[in-house]
């Protein structure tokens, strides 16, 4: 689904689909994603022979980033039940989807997380002076993979 153009997309029109229906309609409104990103582990390796006297880089493993996602709190606590849901021992892995729209609102390139589940979940910071500041929460989720379509 991947769409190329000379211009880069905005950053600022997306959708975030989690599986399982935790999220729908208002509440998978998220007002920031951070996080999406993949990192390869390389092995070093020299034979006795090897005529140059430096190492080869060999890929092993990847590991995944942390995807963060933020919201202003609107009273939905789908995400906090779910979390608290692992917390007492279920596994429940979600497929999340993170898709990149362009200004007409149309699909363009989506990030697909697999395996997701919750780690973390961070309430709002409340404070009577001030003022004017919106209610955030936001979740941290593990996952078993990206892959970009």
């Amino acid at each position: 689904m991947a769409t190329m153009r000379d211009a880069p997309y905005g950053a600022f029109n997306y959708l975030v689909s989690l599986g399982d229906g935790i999220t729908s309609g208002p509440a998978a409104g998220f007002s920031e994603v951070s996080g999406l990103g993949s990192e390869v582990n390389y092995s070093e390796y020299r034979a006795g022979n090897d005529l140059v006297s430096t190492a080869r880089k060999l890929p092993n493993t990847y590991k995944q980033e942390d995807v963060v996602l933020k919201r202003g709190v609107i009273g939905h606590i789908g995400l906090w039940q779910w979390l608290n849901r692992v917390r007492q021992g279920a596994i429940e892995r979600q497929t999340v989807t993170i898709t990149l729209l362009d200004e007409a609102r149309n699909p363009v390139l989506t990030y697909i997380l697999r395996s997701a589940q919750p780690k973390k979940w961070v309430g709002p910071t409340l404070a009577g002076k001030g003022g004017g500041e919106v209610a955030m929460e936001e979740l941290h989720l593990v996952h078993e993979g990206l892959d970009v379509e």
